[in-house]
């Protein structure tokens, strides 16, 4: 699916995030990689397959009061 000159990764590969986007809808709130991987806003995924990875950033960090 790729066509860049250095291939991004695989839809199926533990790094497919760094893919290239290809188009990204900022209000609907997701972006599709050239691999065929849907990311939104959220972390979560949805693979080619119809696998759906579930959101997977990590809690927020709060500045602890002075």
């Amino acid at each position: 699916m790729c066509q860049h000159l250095i291939p991004c990764p695989t839809s199926d590969a533990t790094d497919r995030e760094a893919a290239k986007v290809i188009v990204t809808f900022c209000e609907q709130g997701w972006s599709l990689l050239c691999n065929g991987v849907i990311v939104f806003e959220d972390t979560g995924e949805l693979l080619p397959d119809g696998t759906l990875i579930e959101p997977h950033r990590g809690p927020a960090v709060h500045a602890l009061a002075a």
